[in-house]
C-alpha cells in the first residue's frame, strides 16, 4: 500500500512539474531571426560563428480543417503578421495565453495581425465548447494527424509552443513554454 502512495504523489509532482513549474529549458526559449531589411524586434542575437542569424521563412503549405470544417490554407495568409501557437486544452500554460491572444486579435487584428491556434490533440467535440467557454476570437484548427505541420515548426519540446511570422513569411519568434504576454506584444507590435 505504501507504494502506491508513493507511486501516487511522485506522479502528482511529475504532473505539477509539466503543467505550471517553469522549467528553464521549455519555458519562454526564444529564438528570434530578423528578416532583411524588416526589424522583427530588438534582437542582437548571434549564430555561433558570431554572425547575425539567418532568417528562416515558415512553412505554409498547410491545408488543415478549422471546428467548423472549413478548408484552411495557411498560405492565404501571408502579408499578414501570424502568430501561431500550438497548443492543447488540457495545457495549463495554453489556458493562460489564450486570453491574451483573444485581446492581440481583437487589438492588433485591424493592423493586420492574424492569430491561428493550432490544436495538437483535441477532436472538434472537444474543441467547440472550449472555445466557446474561452471566448476565442481568433481562427482554431485541428492539428491532429498533422505531426507534418508540428514537425515543420518543431522540435516541440513542449506545450505551448508559439511562432511569430511576419509579412514576408519569416519566422522571426519562436517561443516554447509561457512567455510574459508583455514581451510577446513587444514582438507583435514590432512587426505590425
Amino acid at each position: 500500500m505504501m507504494r502506491w502512495i508513493v507511486a501516487g504523489i511522485a506522479a502528482a509532482a511529475l504532473a505539477w512539474t509539466v503543467l505550471v513549474a517553469e522549467l528553464p529549458w521549455i519555458a519562454a526559449d526564444t529564438d528570434i531571426h530578423p528578416p532583411a531589411g524588416e526589424a522583427c524586434a530588438a534582437d542582437t542575437s548571434a549564430g555561433a560563428d558570431g554572425a547575425p542569424a539567418a532568417p528562416i521563412k515558415a512553412n505554409l503549405a498547410f491545408t488543415l480543417q478549422d471546428v467548423d470544417g472549413n478548408t484552411v490554407h495557411l498560405a492565404d495568409y501571408q502579408g499578414k503578421v501570424v502568430l501561431l501557437d500550438f497548443w492543447a486544452t488540457w495545457c495549463g500554460p495554453c489556458k493562460v495565453e489564450i486570453p491574451w491572444f483573444v485581446e492581440f486579435q481583437e487589438k492588433y487584428g485591424p493592423q493586420g495581425l492574424q492569430v491561428i491556434g493550432v490544436s495538437v490533440d483535441d477532436t472538434v467535440e472537444k474543441l467547440k465548447p472550449f472555445m466557446a467557454d474561452m471566448k476565442m476570437n481568433y481562427l482554431v484548427l485541428q492539428g491532429l494527424g498533422h505531426d507534418d505541420l508540428m514537425d515543420a515548426y518543431g522540435p516541440m519540446l513542449g506545450l505551448p509552443t508559439t511562432a511569430l511570422i511576419s509579412r514576408d513569411g519569416t519566422i522571426c519568434a519562436k517561443h516554447t513554454g509561457l512567455v510574459p504576454k508583455d514581451e510577446l506584444e513587444a514582438q507583435i507590435k514590432a512587426l505590425l
